[in-house]
C-alpha cells in the first residue's frame, strides 16, 4: 500500500451529482502557497505539450485559468463531456483485468515562467467517481523550447517534487513543494487512469538575467520578467496579480478590484516587488473595463530595500503625487529624478481598481549582478 492510500479504494469518492450548484459540495483546499502566481497559467505561455491518452477530454483543459464547468446534459460520441483531462479506463488481461500497481497516464507541462515551485494543486472538480486514485509530479529544468521527443529523451533528469499521493474526488488536492530549484517543465502522472480538471503550479518566477540584460529597458513589475505582488490591502473581487499579467485586460475581473471601502481616512494599496534593483523611468496604469468601479485617484511611491526597511514610512519616496484617474482609460506618467528602487507601492483613493500597471525602466548594475547570482544558485 502506497503513502496516503486507505484500504477502501472508494474512501475519497464524492457523492454523485444531485442537481443544483455543481460546486455546492466541492472540497476546497486551504494553503498559503495559493496566494503565489500560477506558473502554469496559459496566459503566461504555459502549455500542455504531450500526453499518452486523452480519449475523453483534452490535456489543454488542465491549464485554463478559470474554474472547471460542469454541464450534466453534455454528452458526445465518446461519452460525458468533461472540462478537464480524462483518459480511458485501463485494462490488463482476461486473467488479470486490473491494471498493475505502477501503471499510470501522464501529461507533459511547459511552465509559462521558469520558477521556484512552492505548491501544486491537482483539482478533480466534477470528477466524482472517475478521478484517479493517486497522482505524482516530476520536474525538470531544460533550456530553450524543447520538443516532446527532447523531454522524453535519456538526457533529461526528472526530479519527483510531489510523491505518489492520494487524491480526493471533486476536490482541490493541495501539495506543498520543498524544492529550492528553478524548474521549467513538469510531468504529471495519475494512477492508474481517470480525470483531472485543473493543474495549478504556485511559485515564484525567476527571470533569465541574460535575457533581461540584453533587453535593457523592460517592464520591471511584469510576472514574465520576475516582478511580483508582495502584498495588498484587499483581494475581495479579483487579485492584484492580474495587474502584471501579459497583454491588455479583456473584461472587468481581469484586473484588480477591491470591495467598497467604508472606513474613512483610509485607502487601498498594492505593494510590488520589482525584478531587481531598478531605475524606473515611466509608469502606465490602465483602468480598462473598470467604469463605475475604477480607482478615483492614485499615488505612486518607491523604496529601496537594500538601503532601508520597507516598514519604515521614511523609506518611501513619492514619485507621482495624488493624481486623478479616468475610468476605462489608459494613463501614462513620465518620471523625472525617481530614485533607484526594489519595490513600488500604488495607493488608490479611497478604493476601486485598475486592470494593468507597467513600470518601464532597467536594472541597475547592482540589480543585474544580484539576479545573475540567484539564477546560478537555483540551477
Amino acid at each position: 500500500m502506497t503513502a496516503n492510500q486507505t484500504s477502501d479504494p472508494h474512501a475519497h469518492d464524492a457523492l454523485p451529482y444531485s442537481g443544483g450548484d455543481p460546486y455546492a459540495d466541492y472540497r476546497r483546499s486551504e494553503h498559503a502557497f495559493t496566494a503565489l502566481v500560477d506558473l502554469a497559467d496559459r496566459r503566461l505561455g504555459a502549455g500542455a505539450i504531450a500526453t499518452n491518452d486523452e480519449f475523453f477530454a483534452q490535456r489543454e483543459n488542465l491549464l485554463k485559468p478559470e474554474p472547471a464547468v460542469f454541464d450534466p446534459e453534455a454528452f458526445g460520441h465518446k461519452g460525458k463531456i468533461m472540462d478537464g483531462w480524462e483518459t480511458r479506463r485501463r485494462r490488463n488481461t482476461a486473467e488479470s483485468p486490473f491494471p498493475g500497481d505502477g501503471e499510470h497516464d501522464w501529461t507533459l507541462i511547459r511552465l509559462g515562467l521558469p520558477g521556484v515551485i512552492r505548491g501544486i494543486v491537482v483539482d478533480t472538480a466534477h470528477f466524482r467517481g472517475n478521478y484517479p486514485q493517486q497522482a505524482s509530479v516530476e520536474a525538470a529544468s531544460v533550456p530553450g523550447t524543447p520538443s516532446e521527443e527532447d523531454l522524453l529523451g535519456p538526457d533529461v533528469v526528472w526530479t519527483e517534487i510531489v510523491p505518489r499521493s492520494q487524491l480526493r474526488g471533486h476536490a482541490a488536492n493541495g501539495f506543498p513543494v520543498d524544492s529550492a530549484k528553478r524548474w521549467t517543465h513538469l510531468r504529471l502522472k495519475m494512477y492508474p487512469d481517470g480525470g483531472i480538471a485543473r493543474l495549478r503550479v504556485h511559485g515564484e518566477p525567476v527571470a533569465d538575467p541574460e535575457w533581461l540584460g540584453a533587453l535593457g529597458s523592460f517592464d520591471l513589475a511584469a510576472l514574465e520578467n520576475g516582478g511580483s505582488v508582495a502584498d495588498a490591502s484587499d483581494r475581495f473581487y479579483s487579485p492584484p496579480e492580474n495587474t502584471i499579467l501579459p497583454g491588455r485586460s479583456r473584461k472587468m475581473d481581469d484586473g484588480w478590484e477591491n470591495r467598497r471601502r467604508r472606513v474613512r481616512e483610509s485607502n487601498d494599496w498594492v505593494l510590488y516587488r520589482l525584478a531587481g534593483h531598478s531605475e524606473v523611468r515611466a509608469v502606465e496604469i490602465d483602468t480598462a473595463y473598470l467604469k463605475g468601479n475604477a480607482a478615483g485617484w492614485v499615488e505612486i511611491s518607491f523604496a529601496d530595500e537594500t538601503k532601508s526597511d520597507l516598514a519604515d514610512p521614511a523609506a518611501w519616496t513619492a514619485v507621482l503625487p495624488r493624481t486623478r484617474l479616468q475610468p476605462d482609460s489608459p494613463h501614462r506618467f513620465l518620471l523625472t529624478d525617481a530614485p533607484a528602487a526594489t519595490h513600488a507601492r500604488i495607493d488608490v483613493f479611497p478604493d476601486g481598481g485598475y486592470s494593468r500597471v507597467r513600470f518601464h525602466g532597467a536594472l541597475t548594475p547592482t540589480g543585474l549582478d544580484a539576479l545573475r547570482a540567484r539564477w546560478a544558485e537555483l540551477a
